[in-house]
């Protein structure tokens, strides 16, 4: 099928008028009622249900409140996996929509009811479409902010009850131009490890710190050499970010407390620098504190891994892209990103790629994981159309 290349050509014209009144309807009704990780109820028994009238074979309960949906057609072999993420945030809204959330505390800052939506519309539309022939496996994941929805998921045999020869995903970002798609091969998007630092001093009072040992002037130098790993540790064409994100010490100005806690963040696009990363932050922490007369001790916690894009799988992304929406409209090799995304698991199991679509740009447009988002309805045809196309390409290949 040839494609237009128009912003408004006739292929994205055909799937906004198929798609955007009722999936519209559906995403606006996930966003009133948002749900947190691994408390998806609604939503997955909304989606379970869609998937069920279309003539998918669905699985529920998959990692907790995870739905997975499985369709066959024809005799081909290969075995595609499709992956939208549905959980919300713990944030009040303030969007001023008439479909704000109305559960207080809860929002959809992130606009994962978009992306259920843009492959809701998708199910639909190859549910009809007779011109592939394969299997097709719809994971519409829970807990993907924070939760490790996707790890859940695998755990609970996501891949093995429904093997996948490749996957992909596709994530909403504000600030690009809206309906446009950015792509990117290696290395899309960080690693994020959480390390909580206790430094132990000895109290006193503030009018003789001869007598004690100052935990927050310990804390203080410790902040302070931390930055030194990125500047003067990592390569300087390697990609790092250690952010100490709260230092908490302390109740009175006359009093030296006994102890300190400092918060980090710790970002990597490698998995050497990764782990250097933890190595350095853990001899920096030991070694400032012993030379104040403190102890620390270090909690370490591991996050998600590095997003990693497989090559043929991103050239077939990209292809899509350019036969969907024309070349004035893609990226092919974008920036990656110090955010964190737990499809990277995934993509550690079977090979895939991750993309992007533009939420638009300017006054207008509004960062994920703020009171004041909301996801841009018309790139739900968008969506739909890509996750067509790319499904149509793949299962007849």
């Amino acid at each position: 099928m040839q494609l237009s290349t128009e912003p408004e050509g006739a292929y994205l014209a055909t799937a906004r008028q198929h798609a955007v009144d009722e999936f519209i309807r559906i995403r606006r009704e996930i966003h009133a009622e948002p749900e947190l990780g691994f408390e998806e109820h609604r939503t997955a028994a909304l989606v379970a249900g869609k998937l069920e009238d279309w003539g998918y074979a669905v699985e529920r309960g998959v990692g907790g409140t995870g739905v997975v949906g499985r369709l066959v057609r024809g005799d081909g072999t290969r075995r595609l996996g499709l992956r939208a993420d549905m959980d919300a945030l713990p944030m009040a809204e303030r969007s001023g929509r008439p479909w704000a959330s109305r559960r207080p505390g809860v929002m959809h800052a992130c606009g994962h009811d978009g992306h259920t939506a843009m492959l809701l519309a998708a199910a639909r539309r190859l549910a009809d479409d007779t011109r592939w022939s394969g299997t097709l496996v719809l994971v519409f994941q829970p807990a993907e902010e924070g939760g490790g929805g996707a790890l859940r998921m695998m755990e609970d045999g996501l891949f093995d009850r429904h093997p996948c020869d490749a996957i992909f995903a596709m994530h909403n970002m504000p600030g690009l131009p809206l309906g446009h798609l950015q792509f990117r091969e290696g290395p899309a998007m960080a690693s994020s490890d959480y390390a909580t630092i206790t430094l132990e001093g000895v109290g006193g009072h503030g009018a003789m710190p001869h007598r004690a040992s100052d935990p927050i002037v310990a804390a203080a130098s410790l902040v302070m050499a931390l930055q030194t790993i990125v500047s003067r540790n990592v390569d300087p064409q390697q990609t790092a970010v250690v952010t100490v994100g709260a230092l908490q010490s302390g109740q009175a100005n006359n009093v030296i407390p006994a102890s300190a806690r400092l918060e980090i963040s710790v970002r990597a696009l490698d998995a050497g620098v990764r782990a250097l990363l933890e190595q350095r932050i853990r001899a920096l922490a030991t070694t400032q504190a012993e030379g104040l007369g403190c102890t620390a001790r270090v909690d370490w916690r591991r996050g998600y891994t590095v997003l990693v894009n497989t090559p043929a799988e991103t050239a077939l992304a990209r292809a899509v892209g350019l036969e969907l929406v024309g070349a004035e409209r893609v990226t092919l090799q974008g920036p990656a990103l110090t955010g964190s995304e737990d499809f990277a698991f995934m993509l550690e199991r079977v090979p895939g790629s991750y993309l992007l679509v533009g939420n638009g740009e300017g006054e207008d447009s509004c960062m994920v994981h703020n009171p004041g988002y909301d996801f841009d309805d018309r790139n739900i045809a968008v969506g739909a159309a890509y996750w067509t196309l790319l499904a149509q390409r793949f299962l007849t290949a």
